[in-house]
C-alpha cells in the first residue's frame, strides 16, 4: 500500500503528468480514419479494374498431325525374330531396317516358293495359248465346212433344177404319149388302125410313163440329198462350234487359275519383303516389346515404338461441358508448361511472365471417357514461340481467355455461381488484345 501511494503522489506532481502524456499520447491526434478512408477508396478503385474472365484446364503436349505422334511398328506377318539392327534409344531414318523375321508357317518354308509359283504361272499360260490355238484351228475348220456346204448346196440346187426340168419334160412327153395312145385306141375300135399299131403306141406310152416316174424319182432323190447334205454339214459345224465353246470354257477356267496363281505369286513376293521391318519415318526407337533373338511374334503385334524427331506440337486439353459453349475455333489460350517457370496473374494475362500463347484449332463434338470435351490447341503465329525443348506428354496448364469485365462483376459472378459471360470474340477485339499482349511482353 505504501508503494501505491508513492506512485500516486509521483503522478500528481508535474513531472509525472508530462511523462504520462508523452507515453500514452493523450493529446496526439489519430490518423486511423484517414487510413481507413484511403484503403476504402483504393478498394473501390480496385473493384473497377478490368479482369479477364478465363477457363482453367489441364492437358498435355501432343502433336497437331496424327503421323507426328509416336508410331507403333507392328509385325505384318507372324514370324521369328532372327536379328535386331537397332537398340532402344537409337535414332533412325525412314527406311532403316529395325529387325529381321523368319517364316514359321510350313506353307511358306520353301526357299524357292516364288520360283516354283512362277513356273506354274508359265505352264498355265502355255495351256491357255494351246487352247487359243485349238480355237483358231477349229474356227478355220468351221469356215472350211461352211464353204464346202455352200459349194455342195449350190451344186445340188443346180442338180435339183436340172432334174426338175427333166421331170417336167418327161411329164409332158407322158401326157403326149397318153393322148396319142387314147386316140390310137379309139381308131382301133373304129377299125382304122391295126392291132400292131395300137400295141406299138401302147409301148411308147409305157416308155413315157416309165421315164416320167424315173425323172420324178430322180428329182425327189436330189431334193432328199440336198436336205441330207445340209443336215450332215450342220452337225459337223455344230460339233466344231461345241469344241470351240469347250475350249473357251477351258481358257476361262485356266485364266481363273492363272489369276489365282498371279495373286499367290504377288502375295509371296510381298510377303518376302515383310521379313525386314523398316522405320516408317525419322525418329527415336523406344519401348521394345520383344527382348531377344528367336522370339515368336504374331501378325499385328507391336515390336517397338518410334517417336518422330520433328513434329508440330499442340496441346490437348479437356474442358467441362458447361464451359464448352464459351469456346470457339481461334480462341486465344495461355499455357504454363511443366518444367518451365512462370509468374501468372490469372485475371491479368498481359502482366504474366513465362506463359506461351496458343489458339484453339479443333473442338471435338463428342464427350471423352473422362466426361469432358477434348480441345486441341496449336501454337499461335506471331507470338512468342513455344520452347524447343517440349516433348510429347509434357503437362500443360491452360488459361482460356474470355471477356474483359470489372473485378466487382467477376466477384459477384463467382459468389452467385454464374458461368462466365457467353460472347463471340470479334476479329477486331482479338487483334487489339494481341497487340496489347505484345506491348506488355
Amino acid at each position: 500500500m505504501k508503494e501505491v501511494k508513492e506512485i500516486v503522489e509521483h503522478i500528481t506532481h508535474g513531472e509525472g503528468v508530462k511523462s504520462f502524456t508523452t507515453v500514452y499520447r493523450v493529446n496526439k491526434e489519430s490518423n486511423i480514419k484517414k487510413w481507413v478512408t484511403g484503403i476504402f477508396i483504393v478498394l473501390v478503385i480496385f473493384l473497377f479494374l478490368p479482369w479477364t474472365q478465363n477457363i482453367r484446364a489441364r492437358g498435355a503436349v501432343t502433336t497437331l498431325r496424327q503421323e507426328d505422334r509416336p508410331q507403333e511398328l507392328n509385325a505384318i506377318i507372324p514370324g521369328r525374330i532372327i536379328k535386331w539392327y537397332v537398340k532402344e534409344g537409337d535414332f533412325v531414318k525412314a527406311g532403316d531396317t529395325i529387325a529381321q523375321l523368319a517364316e514359321i508357317k510350313d506353307e511358306y518354308l520353301d526357299p524357292q516358293l516364288t520360283q516354283r509359283t512362277s513356273e506354274q504361272i508359265n505352264a498355265k499360260a502355255s495351256s491357255i495359248s494351246a487352247y487359243q490355238q485349238k480355237i483358231t484351228a477349229t474356227q478355220g475348220q468351221i469356215q472350211a465346212l461352211e464353204n464346202t456346204l455352200q459349194f455342195k448346196l449350190q451344186q445340188l440346187r443346180q442338180k435339183v433344177i436340172s432334174d426338175s426340168i427333166d421331170a417336167v419334160a418327161a411329164n409332158n412327153g407322158f401326157q403326149i404319149a397318153e393322148e396319142q395312145y387314147r386316140r390310137q385306141r379309139i381308131m382301133r375300135d373304129s377299125g382304122l388302125v391295126s392291132k400292131v399299131q395300137l400295141e406299138d403306141r401302147n409301148q411308147k406310152y409305157q416308155d413315157a410313163l416309165a421315164k416320167k416316174n424315173s425323172t420324178q424319182i430322180k428329182y425327189n432323190n436330189t431334193r432328199i440329198e440336198l436336205s441330207q447334205v445340209s443336215q450332215e454339214y450342220a452337225e459337223k459345224i455344230f460339233k466344231a462350234r461345241s469344241d470351240v465353246a469347250a475350249s473357251e470354257s477351258e481358257i476361262a477356267s485356266a485364266q481363273g487359275e492363272l489369276a489365282k496363281l498371279n495373286n499367290q505369286y504377288a502375295n509371296y513376293t510381298i510377303r518376302a519383303g515383310q521379313y525386314f521391318l523398316k522405320a516408317p519415318q525419322n525418329g527415336q526407337v523406344v519401348q521394345a516389346s520383344k527382348a531377344g533373338i528367336n522370339e515368336i511374334v504374331k501378325d499385328g503385334e507391336k515390336l517397338v515404338e518410334i517417336v518422330p524427331g520433328k513434329a508440330q506440337h499442340a496441346v490437348e486439353i479437356y474442358v467441362r461441358p458447361v464451359d464448352l459453349p464459351l469456346l470457339s475455333v481461334g480462341r486465344t489460350v495461355r499455357f504454363l508448361f511443366d518444367g518451365f517457370p512462370a509468374i501468372v496473374f490469372s485475371g491479368w494475362p498481359n502482366a504474366s511472365y513465362g506463359t506461351f500463347t496458343g489458339e484453339v484449332t479443333a473442338i471435338e463434338s463428342t464427350v471423352s471417357k473422362n466426361g469432358k470435351f477434348r480441345v486441341l490447341v496449336r501454337e499461335k503465329k506471331g507470338e512468342k514461340p513455344w520452347p524447343p525443348g517440349l516433348t510429347i506428354g509434357t503437362g500443360a496448364s491452360a488459361i482460356i481467355l474470355l471477356k474483359d469485365v470489372p473485378i466487382w462483376y467477376e466477384l459477384w459472378r463467382n459468389v452467385n455461381g454464374f458461368p462466365p459471360d457467353f460472347y463471340k470474340e470479334s476479329a477486331e477485339y482479338s487483334n487489339k488484345k494481341d497487340n496489347q499482349s505484345k506491348s506488355k511482353i
